[in-house]
């Protein structure tokens, strides 16, 4: 039987806050405590799926007592972990956490790169990047290096133009050359597959495509390439607690021969393993 807890965003914050309040009430959080359950923060898909696995399959004989959290945004599971309300997280790549990091003063880092989700461009209403009209609409994700990284996307796909040299915060005000005309509108990175019946065509997350039953290997119209690829997702803790045994034990867990046959079997394609 699945032992995950699923959480919203209001109910994450309020959880986080009762945590934290009971861990400090026992004279530690739950990153400190070595004893109990590893408590770890995930996006339901695919990263809760594959801790699931781990939890299901491997964690028992490996010694491991590991509890999966589902989150529904990218924002708690970081603060989550900052405050010790969780013991380790597993959702985000290094550009993302980088500027958490910097703009939240959280102190984030990662342990092992389990995998990559592809970016893709998706649409309802056409059938290739070339047959978006001009002055279409597409969403993108808001958070600024995802957005970067939907633009960077566009431009791969031979789309649009970025001013030389722009890096992980990109807006569509470094836009040099668009001879589409598009216009861009920007959401919440979970709310792009939900804005398809409403705008000509958006930028998607790997997990959040694969939620809304988008295959990115087949869906896409444009698919991010995973050479050289920066953006593998990975598990992290607060810094510090990167010698936690737990925390060790998973991170050989996520990366041994049987996840990477899980992934691949599973995602057939759309999760690609990054070991």
């Amino acid at each position: 039987m699945r032992n995950t807890t699923k959480l919203t965003t209001a109910v994450l914050a309020a959880g986080a806050l009762t945590l934290g309040l009971t861990a400090c009430g026992a004279g530690g959080d739950s990153a400190s405590d070595t004893s109990g359950p590893l408590v770890v923060a995930a996006s339901p898909t695919p990263h809760a799926e594959i801790l699931t696995f781990v939890k299901d399959n491997l964690a028992k004989d490996a010694g491991l007592d590991l509890e999966v959290r589902e989150f529904t945004d990218y924002v708690t599971p970081n603060t989550a972990t900052e405050d010790g309300s969780v013991g380790a997280n597993y959702f985000q790549n290094q550009p993302y956490l980088d500027d958490f990091n910097k703009k939240r003063g959280t102190h984030i880092v990662p342990v092992v790169t389990v995998h990559l989700e592809p970016l893709g461009l998706y649409s309802k209403k056409v059938k290739s990047a070339d047959a978006l009209k001009s002055g279409a609409t597409i969403a993108v994700p808001n958070d600024s290096v995802n957005e970067a990284r939907a633009l960077k996307l566009l431009e791969a796909g031979g789309i649009i133009t970025l001013k030389d040299g722009v890096g992980n915060e990109a807006t569509p005000a470094d836009i040099t050359n668009n001879p589409k005309n598009l216009k861009f509108k920007e959401l919440e990175a979970a709310q792009t597959p939900r804005s398809l019946d409403d705008v000509d065509a958006a930028v998607v997350n790997g997990n959040y495509a694969i939620e809304a039953d988008l295959s990115p290997a087949e869906d896409a119209l444009v698919l991010e390439s995973a050479k050289n690829n920066p953006y593998g997702n990975f598990l992290a803790v607060k810094e510090g607690d990167e010698d936690d045994p737990r925390v060790e034990k998973l991170a050989e867990l996520l990366t041994s021969a049987e996840v990477k046959k899980f992934i691949e079997d599973k995602y057939d394609g759309s999760v690609i393993p990054s070991f």
